[in-house]
């Protein structure tokens, strides 16, 4: 039995934030019923493909149901009308104004089921000046001040290799459905979510953005500890061309490395202010980590207290003892899919299948 049994959730989202959250409840068990169009949900074209699916299709929706409904149609209204009805959560990725044409937005819904949870998720909210701005998460992360320092050496911002703002919203929309969930308990009534991707991407800058949360000046990559500009925090190059990762704040980390490589008396410029007091250091250890390939510094920090690993590609993770040993990497039904990252040790999730075909529910 998983901690969701029982709930029923109306799945109207598509591409990623919404079809995230619905999927790791379907995970635990919930009932989630995906609304699509006649062309399905865009991503089922997106391609590599694997057993008949597309990959991130199956990643993001398996264990739902698919029905297609055209909801400009009386048959289809008046069926989604009934599924409402009988629905926990009604979740919508549309862009502001357009669930109210359909004749479904908060309002409409409520009226049918009071005790809904209803959430609708977009780039910035169902009101204000920028409600009908389009965007996708590049230009979300440009917005929140993100891209300022995913940058280069040069200072130029480069595309990132995470869509953040779409995964911070689709975590945020999860965990207030949840929350309204837990409230319902209480008052017997649902609620409404308006979730955002940029209200739920700007408060993962409060760890590096400290200066200007408090009015003054923006960080910048060179000199901040956390973004490049600390010589412990900081990746390399190796002989070969690939690279190494020092994730090292502490202290103890230092000087556990710099110990190691007989440079202790740079053991000082580790607690130095990042950025220029720190280039000496960076600059040696840069030149260590060239003498060396990737997977001769994997073998020669074995046995060393110090937070270090090597810079993997994709299929080098996925193909790690650690990914094996968590069981994160599943293969079922000839194709593979990454496990769900919550599992409860009383409460078994549902099994993981493919995805639904288009319509197959309907």
């Amino acid at each position: 039995m998983g901690q969701l049994d029982g709930i029923t959730v109306i799945d109207l989202s598509l591409f990623l934030p919404g079809p995230m959250a619905t999927m790791m409840m379907a995970d635990q068990g919930a009932e989630v019923i995906k609304i699509e169009p006649a062309a399905g949900d865009p991503a089922r074209q997106m391609a590599p493909e694997e057993a008949g699916q597309s990959v991130w299709f199956r990643n993001l929706n398996r264990g739902k149901k698919s029905i297609v409904l055209d909801l400009k149609s009386e048959a289809g209204v008046a069926r989604l009308r009934e599924l409402v009805a009988k629905a926990d959560v009604f979740v919508e990725g549309f862009r502001p104004g357009v669930m109210q044409r359909l004749g479904f937005d908060y309002a409409a819904v409520s009226a049918i089921n009071p005790a809904i949870v209803y959430c609708s998720i977009s780039a910035f909210g169902q009101d204000g000046a920028m409600a009908h701005h389009p965007a996708h998460d590049l230009a979300v992360q440009a917005l929140t001040g993100f891209l300022s320092v995913n940058d280069g050496a040069d200072g130029t911002p480069v595309v990132p290799g995470v869509p953040a703002a779409d995964m911070a919203a689709g975590l945020t929309a999860l965990s207030a459905i949840l929350m309204a969930l837990i409230g319902r308990e209480k008052t017997g009534r649902g609620d409404y979510i308006d979730a955002t991707m940029f209200e739920a991407m700007l408060p993962w800058c409060a760890h590096i953005a400290g200066g200007a949360i408090a009015g003054g000046e923006p960080p910048r990559s060179q000199s901040q500890r956390s973004l490049g500009g600390a010589a412990f925090y900081n990746v390399y190059a190796t002989k070969d061309g690939r690279h190494v990762a020092l994730g090292a704040r502490e202290m103890k980390f230092v000087r556990n490395l710099l110990t190691a490589i007989d440079r202790p008396d740079l053991i000082p410029l580790g607690e130095a202010e990042a950025g220029e007091p720190q280039a000496e250091l960076r600059a040696f250890l840069a030149q260590t980590f060239a003498t060396k390939t990737r997977d001769a510094w994997v073998d020669w920090f074995a046995d060393k207290d110090v937070a270090f690993s090597p810079v993997l590609d994709f299929r080098e993770a996925l193909a790690s003892d650690l990914v094996a040993e968590r069981g994160l990497l599943v293969e079922a039904d000839g194709a593979h899919q990454i496990a769900p990252a919550i599992r409860f040790k009383q409460a078994a999730g549902r099994p993981m299948g493919p995805a639904p075909e288009l319509d197959e529910h309907g």
